[in-house]
């Protein structure tokens, strides 16, 4: 049986539901047709993209791999 620290179970679930939740609007707008300014279609692409950096760390740290060198 695996085991997981509740704190980082906690924060992959978090991480997970707040990407989930982006992704959800960007497909309101791509895949359904809702509209959406230019400004603000910049801006949730930049919340999803933030949201899907965290999920994967949070990833990784659920399954106890090192998070990779930040890539300058």
């Amino acid at each position: 049986m695996v085991t997981v620290d509740p704190e980082v179970a906690a924060a992959y679930r978090e991480a997970w539901e707040r990407w989930q939740a982006q992704l959800a609007t960007l497909h309101e707008v791509f895949l359904d047709g809702a509209p959406l300014d230019p400004p603000r279609l910049k801006g949730l692409l930049n919340r999803e993209a933030r949201a899907k950096d965290a999920y994967d760390a949070a990833r990784l740290r659920l399954l106890g791999i090192p998070a990779p060198p930040p890539s300058n």
